[in-house]
């Protein structure tokens, strides 16, 4: 079995102590995530139905609608805020669920891109390079191929049956995992998320806002909670468990299949952030100590594991809207859980993705300016230009 250097095995060890308070301020954290969710929800609501329509509605092209996810998620490098945002505007009513399925698809891609950007750290060695590069792009390649065979899929069975093959499963767990009254229950956790609204939208009436302004005021307060209080659990479970994630993961390298996709969705869901799981892989990748074949379910793995936070997410909404929030959330598990059964069950097709990260590698080792430019270009150019230029047509 593969065994890492024991860096991570003398890492001092946490007091009891920081430990409980570590605990109790990711909970806490949680809990403002949760109001930042239900705060933005909240505000998106008091704007009217439609205020979205000029920028989400229904109307949106698919492909554009997938540029957003892109873009969106590699600006604020976090498919988690991304997610939680469109849960959020899902369970306001202002965006549905089939304008929302192609933005879940791109965050998948624009979360690809800060695994890509740390192998760049390894562009000085040549062979190391190759290795490192090889193991960040294979999460590319998957996320592109699960899109380039689920979303022409989606919009192929929603133009014959009149819903999305995803939209169809998702909106099937949605009701099992909701309940038929799911949607109207009250439970204490609301009550607290709701209760947490009421003190935002107070203090914003305390210094004179009203209408509209006290809408949008709602909805910067709500992201600014969700992207603050995401990065501040992160930080937290990073000071709590990324040793201990290290060497869970090194336990298991040597371990493939479900096994190996089982250690990804753990690690990721102990450090809330795929980011920090294929990066630790990355450098590990490159040292030669873990191989391509080995990183790829544990990459797969952390894209399910991600998934968690949309659903946590989905906990802050409800009215009519929960139904929505909670399918959405569904549709991102989903996808990823397909997109494996297509593009990695089946030994032919998990070829694919890792020979498409090879040929790049070696294309990026023997000149670093092409691994530059499929960086910017593919994460950051390409989708803005797209976009903006379809916007204006």
């Amino acid at each position: 079995m593969t065994t890492l250097p024991a860096a991570a095995d003398v890492a001092p060890p946490i007091s009891r102590a920081a430990i409980v308070r570590s605990v109790i301020l990711a909970i806490a954290l949680l809990y403002v995530f949760m109001v930042g969710v239900t705060s933005m929800s909240s505000g998106i609501k008091a704007l009217g139905k439609g205020a979205m329509d000029a920028y989400l509605g229904a109307d949106l092209d698919p492909f554009l609608g997938l540029l957003v996810g892109i873009l969106s998620t590699t600006l604020v490098q976090s498919s988690s805020v991304t997610t939680s945002l469109v849960v959020g505007l899902v369970g306001s009513g202002q965006v549905d669920v089939s304008s929302a399925v192609p933005i879940i698809m791109g965050a998948n891609i624009g979360t690809t891109v800060t695994n890509t950007i740390a192998s760049l750290a390894h562009a000085s060695r040549s062979a190391e390079f190759k290795r490192a590069f090889a193991a960040a792009t294979c999460h590319d390649f998957f996320n592109f191929l699960a899109v380039l065979t689920l979303l022409p899929l989606e919009l192929i069975t929603r133009a014959t049956s009149g819903t999305g093959i995803l939209e169809r499963g998702s909106a099937i767990l949605a009701e099992i995992t909701t309940g038929a009254s799911g949607a109207n229950y009250n439970s204490p956790l609301k009550a607290a998320f709701k209760a947490g609204v009421k003190l935002v939208k107070h203090t914003l009436e305390m210094i004179g806002l009203e209408g509209k302004a006290l809408a949008i005021l709602m909805i910067i307060v709500g992201v600014v909670l969700i992207f603050a209080s995401l990065a501040s659990i992160v930080r937290v479970m990073r000071t709590l468990v990324l040793a201990r994630v290290e060497r869970f993961i090194n336990r298991f390298l040597g371990s493939g299949g479900l096994v190996a996709m089982a250690v990804g969705i753990v690690a990721t869901a102990a450090v809330q952030s795929s980011s920090i799981t294929t990066s630790t892989l990355v450098p590990l990748a490159g040292a030669g100590i873990v191989t391509l074949t080995q990183v790829f379910p544990i990459t797969l793995g952390a894209n399910l594991g991600t998934t968690l936070t949309a659903l946590l997410a989905s906990l802050g909404a409800s009215g009519e809207g929960a139904l929505a929030a909670r399918q959405i959330a569904m549709v991102h598990l989903l996808f990823n859980g397909v997109g494996i059964l297509i593009w990695y069950v089946p030994p032919r097709m998990r070829a694919l993705p890792l020979a498409g990260a090879r040929w790049l590698s070696e294309l990026a080792s023997r000149s670093r300016t092409w691994a530059v430019a499929y960086v910017v270009a593919v994460f950051y150019v390409l989708p803005a230009a797209i976009f903006f230029a379809g916007r204006l047509l």
